[in-house]
């Protein structure tokens, strides 16, 4: 099990398990929230946390359709 650890204060900690269900980034073109699917998105073993942004579906298909004309 993964999980995210954050000492909030001395003495208040709190630690959340990873999954599929809980993860989140920053659209970074729109700025909305978008759930991601850990195992998916690193599943080519190649990404990484560091390097990769995930878009939200309509910026994803803005991005695409604007690829498709050029």
């Amino acid at each position: 099990m993964f999980y995210v650890k954050e000492k909030l204060t001395e003495t208040v900690e709190i630690s959340v398990e990873i999954n599929d269900e809980n993860v989140y980034c920053t659209c970074p073109c729109c700025g909305c929230e978008v759930n991601v699917d850990l195992s998916e998105l690193l599943s080519d073993g190649v990404s990484d946390l560091y390097g990769t942004s995930v878009y939200c579906k309509e910026c994803s298909e803005t991005l695409t359709r604007k690829l498709w004309r050029e």
